[in-house]
């Protein structure tokens, strides 16, 4: 919540999913919401962005769901975690601390919304793993090296022996969230690297066991195994997703353990357009009407830069957000580097007319030749008259 789209604002397109996530709890009879981070997109989220977390969970709770919700590397965990003993008891259940690692939701299986738990019968064990920074939690989990591998090792290593204690008086069927890159997981172009100077990713084997692992961080929805899924995000936030179908996964959990998995798709705001082409076909041809109410990532490949191009582009596009150029079939290879260029110029016009096909990506015209030939005739002539 909080991130714009190519600098467009997307408050209201978070409003309106938070209208069909609250929407599907209702129809589907949802008994607990897992939101595996990120629930902000920085540490210190805007006012009207907070104030839209605290619409969404109080909707979804008194629609009858319980959430439990982790933090993601874009989340301040200290701040997500404010008043989380106060939020439990509403419903609303924050693991964004290593001390509750190893503190599960716990609820009946098969009636998750009947509340409590009864010795000896089966119940669904829910676990939040926050992100974790390596750097900043190695020494807590007690192991030497700071890596992903490592801490996130050790936190599902301290998740599998709560369950091993659990499971000698009752049935436990464990779900884990994760705020993780794991191995196999596709990456698109919105998400932060989750390290500096490595992959970070880890390995899907530390997940084996659970019933159910609920991943946070890829904004693509994807199985990675029958018990290993991202959501993905609910919105857009970068071309990459052009493709994406957002959703979420309805896990259906029973006395004898995982029962079934369907999707839940969002409906999306707008249509993202990634075209490719020379300048003219794009305005004239009727392939690209689509396109005209869409949110557009545009790719010119005329061989030389076309004058006013974003804006002849907005006038059939008018949410044109991002332009590059692509040239293909361009009048032979130009110079590799500008420095070389420079050198290759035989005067001062063809300096300035070098440096204007270099930051243009196109041969100046011949009234631009003519202002840059006057300029240079209006400097010499002031050199001469003092």
């Amino acid at each position: 919540m909080g991130r714009s789209f190519h600098g467009v604002g997307m408050l209201d397109a978070q409003r309106a999913f938070v209208d069909q996530l609250v929407d599907a709890v209702t129809r589907h009879a949802v008994d607990v919401v897992l939101i595996a981070g990120d629930v902000y997109d920085r540490a210190l989220p805007g006012v009207d962005v907070v104030h839209l977390l605290d619409d969404a969970l109080v909707r979804l709770t008194s629609a009858g769901a319980q959430v439990v919700l982790t933090s993601g590397n874009h989340d301040s965990a200290i701040r997500l975690g404010f008043a989380s003993r106060l939020l439990e008891r509403g419903g609303v259940h924050l693991r964004t601390r290593l001390e509750s690692l190893d503190q599960p939701l716990l609820l009946p299986a098969g009636a998750a919304s009947a509340g409590g738990t009864s010795a000896g019968e089966a119940v669904v064990a829910i676990y939040g793993v926050p992100w974790l920074e390596p750097r900043l939690v190695a020494e807590q989990l007690g192991v030497q090296a700071a890596s992903h591998f490592e801490v996130t090792r050790a936190a599902t290593e301290r998740i599998r022996e709560d369950i091993e204690r659990r499971s000698a008086s009752q049935t436990v069927h464990s779900v884990v969230l994760a705020h993780t890159f794991a191995s196999g997981g596709i990456s698109s172009d919105s998400e932060r690297d989750l390290s500096i100077g490595g992959v970070g990713a880890v390995p899907l084997d530390l997940f084996d066991g659970f019933s159910y692992t609920a991943l946070g961080h890829l904004h693509g929805r994807q199985s990675l195994s029958p018990h290993v899924r991202y959501s993905g995000s609910p919105l857009a936030y970068s071309f990459s997703e052009a493709s994406h179908q957002k959703g979420a996964w309805l896990i259906d959990i029973d006395a004898d353990g995982m029962a079934g998995v369907q999707e839940v798709l969002w409906d999306a705001p707008r249509t993202l357009a990634v075209l490719r082409g020379p300048l003219a076909e794009l305005l004239e041809s009727s392939e690209y009407s689509w396109a005209e109410t869409a949110y557009c990532q545009v790719t010119l490949t005329d061989a030389q830069r076309p004058a006013r191009a974003m804006e002849r582009l907005r006038s059939r596009f008018p949410d044109t957000l991002v332009l590059g150029f692509d040239p293909e079939g361009g009048p032979g290879a130009a110079p590799a580097t500008y420095s070389s260029r420079l050198a290759a110029a035989p005067d001062d016009l063809g300096v300035c007319c070098g440096f204007l096909e270099h930051v243009r990506g196109r041969v100046p015209d011949d009234a631009e030749k003519a202002a840059l030939a006057g300029a240079l005739e209006n400097v010499r002539l002031q050199e001469v008259s003092r």
